[in-house]
């Protein structure tokens, strides 16, 4: 079983097949945008959410060891994808000390 689905989309006339995303997928392909583009390594994702024609990926990852590592400074950045995983935007939502993590959120 592919962790892609595949829909059909009509352009002049002809069908194109277009590779479609589950959850599991849009999470790793979030974390592989947010590397490339922090050129950082994703500590792994938060969250995966259907949007209205698309997918927002939260991803953790570390931007500056500290030792002890209580002391590292985490980031959680938002990827927004359309449904083939295409990187549509991204931004960091919160950065925070790896000892000052909010356990509280749901």
């Amino acid at each position: 079983m592919s962790a892609k689905g595949s829909d059909t989309e009509e352009l002049d006339g002809e069908e194109e097949l277009v590779e479609v995303l589950d959850a599991a997928s849009a999470g790793e392909a979030g974390m592989r945008h947010i590397a490339e583009l922090t050129k950082k390594e994703p500590e792994g994702v938060t969250s995966v959410v259907p949007a209205d024609d698309g997918w927002l990926v939260d991803v953790e990852l570390v931007e500056d060891r500290r030792i002890p590592s209580s002391g590292d400074m985490l980031a959680l950045y938002r990827v927004e994808m359309d449904m083939e995983g295409t990187l549509l935007s991204y931004r960091r939502i919160r950065r925070y000390r790896r000892s000052n993590a909010d356990f509280g959120e749901a």
